[in-house]
């Protein structure tokens, strides 16, 4: 049995998510470079971790997780310390979860959509357009909606610490997809994103590139100094982002 984490990775990818996560945690931890140009992450070896061959996995001293949000509130229960979620028995629990669920089954899943629009709807290019813009038309109102959340109720974002503002795990999860949100597709209309346009989750990414673990994450992966108020394009020392 391991007793520390290891995180399969591809730069920019969502283990992206659980890098910062486990940066901010102050974890050790190894990474596994999952080289998706090689097509690494559909292997016998990579699927017997994940079957369904997506990004990322944690192998942990419990046996590997997979799904985003399963990591993060699997890292948030077993340490606590860290804050990247209220614990079990604190009334603001409830809140947070139901937070977390939404950004990973219905903000990420729609991403997914607006990125590989041909795995749901086939190869016609109008169809494809279509089923994009109506995806980038929902997008907008989820972040509308989390950032009136946000306002409403800030510590879904920052948890008040002894040292301090500490982002919690809906934050990280929220800053890497608005990320992708700016940069990708690289083909496709991206005006329809404007991180002005929800002024509170603007600030709080502001603010979360100044952590040291945005700063590490950003330097492992080839970030860039501002990578989610002024994205670039990864450029890793190793590995793809797509």
């Amino acid at each position: 049995m391991m007793d520390s984490y290891r995180l399969h990775y591809a730069p920019d990818n969502a283990s992206l998510v659980i890098r910062l996560a486990l940066e901010e945690m102050g974890q050790p931890y190894q990474t596994t470079l999952v080289d998706r140009r090689a097509a690494a992450h559909k292997s016998a070896a990579y699927r017997a971790l994940n079957p369904a061959g997506l990004i990322p996995v944690l192998e942990t001293p419990d046996g590997a997780i997979f799904e985003t949000a399963a990591i993060l509130l699997w890292l948030a229960d077993r340490h606590p310390e860290a804050g990247l979620m209220p614990t079990p028995d604190s009334p603001r629990r409830a809140h947070a979860l139901k937070w977390l669920f939404h950004l990973s089954n219905t903000v990420h899943a729609d991403l997914r959509i607006l990125f590989y629009p041909d795995k749901y709807i086939g190869s016609d290019p109008a169809h494809q357009t279509a089923l994009q813009d109506g995806i980038c038309a929902r997008l907008k109102v989820h972040l509308e909606n989390i950032d009136r959340e946000c306002t409403a109720n800030p510590d879904l974002l920052w948890r008040d610490a002894e040292d301090g503002l500490t982002p919690t795990a809906p934050l990280l999860y929220l800053a890497c997809m608005m990320r992708w949100m700016a940069l990708y597709p690289s083909t496709w209309d991206r005006s329809w994103f404007d991180i002005t346009a929800t002024p509170a989750l603007a600030a709080a990414l502001a603010q979360l590139e100044q952590r040291p673990s945005t700063a590490t994450a950003a330097q492992a992966e080839g970030l860039g100094p501002t990578p989610f108020t002024q994205p670039s394009y990864a450029n890793p020392s190793e590995g793809s982002a797509t």
